[in-house]
């Protein structure tokens, strides 16, 4: 389905979760000299508005980025806060960055970036916005593309898989590329972000992926009571193969 558009959600806790993660886990990749590859499979427009008339219909980045900024609950040396103040200070106070952006600050220029986004509505932003050396966008499946790019000759890489969930099947699909995605390429880590809902989908997902014979990384992040409210009241992330620099921390 192509009917997501992230912008009526982007800044959000869960956004909020998932590119803090993103953040450390691309400088834990970065502290060897080598080049990475690094690969989103869902990677929407890259840049928003958070004065945009999506953001402001529902309303989530209050909560979530907007609160960041007015009170501050991650250091100011974390590098999602840095990436935040550079993304303000060069496109404006309202301007956030999706991972896409997060990923072109924090790399270097012997890194890659392949960006895939089937919308072609998002995937022209993304193409307008996120522009630069060694960056390649795909009009194209994530799934089946990250599958026809691995393993890279840069041996060392992360791969972002960030789908919207419209479908139930996702929860299931997921874990079938997984699988496929690690025996392709096992240096890769692999960073899988899921909602949390009343439905509680993701439970059979996550079982399956942590029972999986690889090292694994699990964190979620419940911010409200799952009977009080009707749709997110938490966000989750798992890291196949995190690197020692982040795992530890």
């Amino acid at each position: 389905m192509l009917s997501y558009q992230h912008a009526y959600h982007a800044g959000n806790r869960a956004d909020v979760h998932k590119h803090a993660l993103l953040a450390k886990l691309l400088v834990a990749l970065t502290q060897k000299d080598r080049g990475i590859t690094y690969i989103e499979t869902h990677a929407g427009r890259g840049l928003y508005d958070l004065a945009s008339p999506e953001s402001h219909k529902t309303g989530e980045a209050k909560d979530g980025i907007i609160n960041l900024i007015k009170t501050p609950f991650l250091p100011e040396d974390h590098p999602y806060m840095q990436t935040l103040g550079a993304v303000r200070k060069k496109y404006g106070a309202s301007s956030y960055p999706g991972s896409p952006a997060i990923a072109q600050h924090l790399l270097r220029p012997q890194d890659t970036l392949h960006l895939f986004e089937l919308h072609p509505q998002e995937h022209v932003h993304l193409k307008q916005t996120i522009t630069g050396q060694n960056i390649h966008i795909h009009h194209a499946d994530g799934y089946a593309g990250t599958l026809a790019k691995v393993p890279t000759t840069l041996t060392r890489g992360l791969v972002l898989i960030d789908p919207s969930y419209e479908i139930k099947s996702e929860y299931e699909s997921v874990v079938e590329f997984m699988v496929k995605l690690h025996a392709a390429w096992p240096q890769a880590v692999i960073a899988l972000w899921y909602p949390m809902l009343k439905a509680r989908l993701h439970e059979a997902m996550t079982q399956k992926l942590l029972a999986c014979d690889w090292l694994s990384y699990h964190d979620e992040n419940i911010f409200a009571d799952p009977e009080s409210v009707r749709g997110l009241y938490g966000s989750g992330m798992i890291v196949i193969q995190p690197p020692y620099q982040f795992a530890k921390n």
